[in-house]
């Protein structure tokens, strides 16, 4: 499966303008190697209880801007996949179906709306400018509390929630944020030499 001219334009991420031809082995390849990217991120961890401060949120925004909602989407739900089969991919390296249903699991289902908001904002080209492309993330993280809170209070109740899961990880989200949303349009500025010479052949 070769991507044509017309998909790229429809879903100009930055992976689709750097590798505009990804057959469906690579496709593959791409998505297992960004989910254990995420892995990789996860293990990044402040050992908060009940729920852990790790750089998942970092690595699911960024590479959901990068790849789009459908590979973002789907590198989500790949990385999901693992760790409950007991790969360890989750925060300190823990695995299970414990962690998708237990206090922390709104969370990660959180990342798979997450990914396919940021990654389709991204294709609407919210991802060349740091203002929008904070913006983008920050609409993806209210998707993950939204998602993460209300499952949360099944476990420490409602009147927990926001000391709990909500108000220790605001300053490490903005960070994550703000240095995702940086690293987006400074790819797109390096890229541009690169589409300058393909258009502009010697």
């Amino acid at each position: 499966m070769r991507m044509t001219t017309s998909t790229i334009n429809n879903s100009p991420t930055l992976v689709n303008a750097a590798f505009p031809f990804i057959n469906h082995k690579q496709e593959i390849v791409l998505i297992f190697l960004s989910s254990w990217l995420i892995a990789l991120a996860a293990q990044v961890s402040i050992p908060l209880k009940p729920v852990p401060l790790t750089g998942q949120t970092f690595a699911v925004l960024f590479i959901a801007a990068l790849l789009g909602k459908k590979r973002g989407t789907l590198t989500v739900m790949t990385y999901l996949a693992q760790g409950a089969l007991g790969l360890p991919v989750f925060a300190s390296g823990k695995s299970g179906m414990y962690h998708i249903i237990g206090p922390s699991g709104g969370y990660l289902f959180g990342f798979v709306l997450a990914a396919f908001v940021v990654g389709w904002l991204s294709e609407k080209g919210w991802d060349r400018k740091f203002v929008r492309s904070t913006i983008a993330m920050l609409i993806g993280n209210l998707f993950i509390y939204g998602c993460g809170l209300p499952w949360l209070a099944n476990f420490i109740g409602w009147q927990n929630i926001l000391r709990v899961g909500f108000y220790p990880f605001i300053l490490g989200d903005i960070i994550k944020i703000m240095l995702a949303a940086a690293f987006l349009p400074s790819g797109w500025i390096l890229l541009k030499p690169r589409k300058s010479s393909k258009s502009n052949p010697v």
